[in-house]
């Protein structure tokens, strides 16, 4: 990305962090990874920024400034001794590439090795001696999956994040069902949801799909504009203060690039149209990425998924439905599963009409498929760990035998 100083454009990351350096040395890394400067400074880092304390000093504000641009907050200066602080200056992850982590923090610009327990978001403590074994900072909050595909493994979508803008089109896209496992992943996360409905331009009337969508969960609020235009920077701009990271999610073709460029008042980010056969969108993000845009804030632009299997994720489902929550804990049996046992609440509740089958079915299946793949996942981990006990006990045997 290139900067454009005459118009409101996506910043790089990577732009004005670096004016203060002086006088440098030449500097010769050692890792295969090759990083954007050439020269570190001589001058002594002053690392009082990455506090959470105040000062009144101008150019520790100026400093304060920069780390406060990449997201910093007191939630992990707190994790941070002033020892850590001297030796491993922390770096945030902007970009996930498969052949590394592009990361970036005060006087760092530069590639770290590829990692699947790190994503995009993470703040990591830099350790230019040894880079695999950077730290990684305890999150605010980790939107996760189970991996497409039948392998039993967690993907790490994003972490760190404020608000989650689960987009979806008044069209054909528009899937109560979807926005439900979106809203679930998101309330599980502790991240703030809000449904964004995009493409009222082309719906006769978006007033029904807005009451659809508010029906869907206390715990959301819902938005309906043009992704064109000025709306999205007016109607946004509550959650989008500076310092703050949000995330646009949902599928391919819904809007959520087109949002980004129009929160930065420019687009350079590739957009495409929807099929108009099936109102379906195309793939246009191909990467997930960090924009900052103008006043301050952080956007995550991800790629549209086609699938979103929810895992360990239980909290979120009983937020989303916690009106059949509720009705559950009223049950004769704590372990009624709510199909025919006598004195079930939940089905009382359907025979009078008060919640519809639709809805009850969809809870039903989310909380089956939460099981089954935290299940899953948990005998995962489990069989992994004995098969790296396993080869501990191989290394060291062998190690004895040299001896």
């Amino acid at each position: 990305m290139q900067t454009n100083h005459e118009a409101p454009v996506i910043f790089d990351l990577t732009a004005g962090l670096f004016a203060t350096s002086i006088h440098t040395k030449p500097y010769k890394s050692e890792s295969p990874f090759r990083t954007t400067y050439e020269s570190i400074p001589t001058m002594t880092r002053d690392y009082s920024s990455f506090l959470p304390t105040s000062t009144k000093s101008e150019a520790t504000e100026i400093q304060k400034s920069k780390i406060d641009t990449l997201g910093w907050q007191p939630f992990f200066a707190r994790q941070i001794s002033i020892d850590e602080l001297t030796q491993n200056p922390p770096v945030r992850i902007i970009e996930v590439h498969r052949s590394g982590l592009h990361a970036v923090g005060n006087d760092l610009d530069l590639t770290l090795p590829p990692d699947q327990d790190v994503t995009v978001g993470d703040w990591v403590l830099f350790d230019p001696d040894t880079q695999k074994h950077s730290r990684v900072l305890e999150r605010k909050s980790l939107v996760k999956r189970k991996a497409p595909g039948s392998d039993r493994q967690v993907q790490l979508i994003a972490a760190n994040i404020d608000t989650a803008f689960i987009v979806t089109s008044c069209n054909q896209d528009f899937n109560v069902a979807r926005l439900e496992r979106y809203i679930a992943l998101a309330l599980d996360s502790d991240i703030t949801p809000v449904i964004v409905l995009t493409k009222t331009d082309l719906a006769p009337s978006h007033e029904e799909f807005v009451e659809q969508a508010r029906a869907i969960s206390d715990h959301a609020t819902v938005v309906a504009l043009d992704a064109r235009g000025e709306e999205p920077a007016q109607k946004l701009a509550r959650w989008c203060g500076a310092g703050k990271t949000v995330a646009f999610l949902g599928s391919s073709g819904v809007g959520k690039s087109t949002l980004t460029n129009a929160l930065a008042g420019n687009t350079s980010i590739e957009t495409q149209s929807i099929r108009e056969d099936d109102a379906k969108g195309r793939h246009t993000t191909t990467r997930r990425q960090l924009h900052l845009v103008r006043g301050g804030c952080l956007v995550l632009d991800t790629p549209g998924m086609r699938e979103l299997q929810l895992a360990d994720a239980t909290a979120g489902i009983e937020s989303v439905f916690a009106d059949l929550q509720e009705l559950s804990t009223q049950c004769k049996f704590n372990d009624c599963q709510h199909q025919s046992e006598p004195g079930c609440a939940v089905l009382k509740a359907l025979e009078k009409g008060e919640i519809s089958q639709d809805r009850l079915e969809r809870w039903r299946k989310l909380l089956a498929e939460d099981a089954y793949n935290s299940a899953s996942l948990a005998e995962r981990r489990s069989k992994d760990k004995a098969f790296g006990k396993t080869i501990r006990q191989v290394l060291k045997q062998k190690k004895k035998r040299r001896l």
